[in-house]
């Protein structure tokens, strides 16, 4: 099986024009970007509870607790919130009607908040209606860990950042863009 697409910096500007323009535009952008800023893994995102990234202020905390049960490994992990992803996040907050800490940060039109299963679906079709070919739900994350290791972070640090408990799994990830 082949990986998923590392985005480029038109790339993800391309999707972000998109989602800007169709529904649920605050919440989709917001996702996209937690993926591609922090790299979590879609399921993460969709675990995600607004306690999680919402102080009790509303404020975005600056560093996310993924519990073992958020996670694909089932081990805790801190997530981030650089200054660009908390500036998106803070926008997203405002348009929430509804901050209780245990509700799902994203929720859906019908539910409450996805699974993993169906945000990973939602994303397909949102690169796909955006036409960035070869891109999938697991392309934010691979984003995140190849735009870091071309500025010269370590791939222990990157392993760590990705959650990852081998540095194998986090090679495997970083891209190698061709001019």
């Amino acid at each position: 099986m082949s990986q998923a697409k590392t985005l480029t910096d038109r790339e993800l500007k391309k999707v972000l024009d998109y989602v800007a323009v169709h529904r649920h535009a605050a919440r989709n952008r917001a996702m996209l970007l937690v993926t591609c800023y922090a790299g979590c893994r879609v399921s993460e995102v969709a675990a995600l509870k607004c306690g999680d990234v919402l102080a009790v202020d509303g404020t975005v905390k600056t560093e996310i607790q993924l519990s073992p049960d958020q996670t694909k490994g089932g081990h805790a992990r801190t997530v981030f919130v650089n200054d660009r992803l908390k500036k998106e996040l803070t926008a997203y907050g405002k348009t929430l009607k509804r901050r209780d800490p245990e509700l799902p940060l994203f929720r859906t039109q019908k539910r409450d908040g996805f699974t993993g299963n169906t945000l990973c679906q939602h994303f397909h079709w949102v690169y796909r209606k955006a036409g960035i070919n070869g891109a999938s739900s697991h392309s934010g994350r691979r984003t995140f860990i190849t735009t870091l290791a071309s500025k010269g972070v370590g791939v222990r640090v990157l392993a760590s950042l990705a959650g990852h408990r081998s540095i194998s799994t986090t090679q495997a990830y970083i891209a190698t863009f061709e001019s």
